[in-house]
């Protein structure tokens, strides 16, 4: 599996932000699911709540630990990816894909800038003994 990939931004907290459209998918690492093992429940937020950068946004539990998930970036939900609700495993199983979290509008795009490159995460996880 691949821990991170060049195309996506990420944050310290272990969320990767895919930008496509102006619009901001948000998900969580290889890592933060590895850390967490099997996912059991992901409680999503809800259509059309704005959350500011940091906020917390959603939750995600597993056999191990419950997580919270934060707003990478400012913005407004757009949709959630419902098929966790019935299959939660599918974010360990395709983090960075069928297991994205939610899609958000993007209401400062100056925010992106302030995410962090595939490298620049990879250092972060060495930094941490992680790497």
């Amino acid at each position: 599996m691949v821990r991170t990939r060049p195309d996506l931004s990420y944050t310290k907290e272990h969320e990767w932000v895919k930008v496509e459209d102006g619009k901001a998918y948000v998900g969580i690492t290889y890592y933060a699911q590895e850390q967490l093992g099997d996912i059991v429940f992901v409680e999503l937020p809800e259509v059309d709540d704005d959350f500011s950068r940091d906020e917390e946004v959603c939750v995600v539990e597993s056999v191990k630990a419950v997580a919270d998930i934060y707003a990478p970036i400012s913005g407004t939900i757009e949709e959630v990816n419902e098929k966790l609700l019935d299959n939660p495993e599918i974010v360990n199983s395709d983090p960075y894909g069928e297991g994205w979290l939610f899609m958000m509008s993007i209401s400062d795009e100056g925010e992106l800038n302030d995410l962090l490159t595939a490298e620049e995460y990879e250092k972060i996880l060495e930094e941490e003994g992680e790497g």
